[in-house]
């Protein structure tokens, strides 16, 4: 089969994608990529087609390939978009040069898009080698998938089952012009390293060391897979709902948990993690014993790179985005018939008749007193323990104050009524995601 037979097979399920985005650098892989689905594209019924250039300013050199993709893109009648990016100084340039790169692409796709990378079975190897130095596990040693979700839409990595040597050949019979990147000959970076110094070496002795190691990268992504389905199974269990459903967090049972061996307690945590941060190397993973077992009167906190993992009441309970800073204070409510905004902590409302009288919002301080019906001035300390509310939830609950008196908390049943009418108080907190409010 063709390798533009085998690309439009590849490409089979997102052939109704509202549009194809190539990620175009100019060099051999995404050159070819892009000719052939030109080429595809003028006896083929496929989704409108365009061209992502990404300019990272990180050499010389690079000035002049946007350019050189624009030439390429209208001999080819392909719309080319040129995004020049700021690249972060940081301990990983690579690192931050890719993540620059892929923020500009999210911010370039529709809902449904397609984004469409080069990568092909060499860089599959390479990347299977690279992660097992580094002492990746089997999530990491499955190499790149050929399609993972990116922004509103999909990444599809359709040539990773052809070889360099494919691409280049068909790039040289059909006369193709491309960039070379000046770096990929700095041997001091890792992949360089591998590509120009190791696999030689390795394929002078095990010619097929390439087929091997992508057929090993197919083992463990089969492997994968599996602990998958095992982590949903155990998960299941563990998913029970929580005593306080108005909290919108990711929650966790920890008995359901803790009863696993601890390889199944990792992978389990693994699988739901992967949803919410970047997962902690193996050195890391001690921060999940220590919140499992630390002492039932304490509140351990396990810090990730992009949230934490509060225990609570049984329960462990991710907390990231405007959960990780104290709200700012105190409010005056001047029209309780709308709902009051709480910067950093979501909305309140007031249903029903407000009490009439000077209505504020506070968070708690200490020393606070609630008088209910039929119990007297109760310590709200004491009420608060008594509800089993978890303590990262206490110092942005919202207590309505009514003349510079405490009259109702949020949300808690039997303490959101102010007085004695048929008023409640409703907050609708936070969400974890990032920018969003509630």
């Amino acid at each position: 089969m063709s390798l533009e037979s085998r690309l439009l097979t590849n490409l089979a399920s997102w052939r109704h994608a509202p549009a194809w985005r190539v990620a175009f650098s100019g060099g051999l892989d995404s050159t070819v990529l892009l000719h052939m689905l030109a080429r595809l594209a003028i006896r083929e019924s496929l989704p409108p087609l365009s061209a992502i250039h990404v300019h990272h300013g990180l050499q010389a050199a690079a000035d002049a390939w946007p350019n050189h993709c624009q030439r390429a893109c209208d001999a080819l009648g392909v719309p080319l978009t040129v995004l020049r990016v700021t690249v972060d100084t940081g301990p990983s340039l690579e690192r931050a040069a890719r993540d620059a790169r892929y923020a500009a692409f999210i911010g370039q796709m529709g809902a449904g898009d397609v984004l469409l990378s080069a990568q092909h079975r060499d860089d599959q190897a390479e990347t299977l080698l690279f992660r097992l130095f580094r002492g990746a596990g089997v999530r990491g040693l499955a190499g790149m998938p050929q399609c993972r979700p990116l922004g509103l839409g999909s990444l599809v990595r359709p040539l990773l089952q052809a070889s360099r040597a494919e691409l280049e050949a068909y790039a040289r019979a059909e006369g193709l012009e491309w960039v070379e990147d000046p770096s990929n000959s700095d041997t001091s970076l890792a992949r360089n390293f591998l590509r120009r110094d190791v696999f030689p070496l390795l394929q002078s002795r095990w010619p097929r060391v390439t087929e091997s190691l992508v057929r090993s990268a197919e083992h463990m992504a089969e492997a994968e897979g599996l602990l998958g389905e095992l982590a949903e199974a155990d998960l299941e269990r563990a998913q029970v709902g929580s005593d306080f459903p108005w909290l919108p967090l990711s929650s966790l049972e920890l008995g359901a948990l803790a009863s696993l061996s601890p390889p199944r307690q990792r992978n389990a945590l693994r699988y739901w993690l992967a949803q919410l941060t970047t997962l902690p190397d193996s050195n890391h993973w001690a921060g999940w014993e220590d919140l499992r077992d630390a002492a039932v009167d304490t509140t351990p906190i396990w810090r990730l790179a992009m949230g934490e993992l509060h225990r609570a009441d049984g329960r462990l309970w991710w907390l990231s985005g405007e959960w990780l800073a104290a709200p700012e204070c105190d409010f005056s409510w001047a029209d309780p018939a709308l709902p009051l905004e709480l910067p950093g902590n979501g909305r309140l409302s007031l249903l029903g008749e407000p009490p009439a009288g000077r209505l504020e919002v506070r968070y708690r301080r200490g020393g606070e007193v609630l008088e209910l019906p039929g119990r007297g001035r109760r310590d709200l300390k004491r009420l608060l323990n008594e509800a089993r509310l978890p303590a990262f939830v206490r110092g942005r609950l919202p207590l309505l104050f009514v003349d510079g008196e405490l009259l109702a908390v949020a949300n808690l049943s039997g303490l959101d009524r102010p007085g004695a009418g048929d008023g409640q108080l409703r907050w609708m907190p936070p969400t974890n995601d990032q920018g969003l409010s509630w």
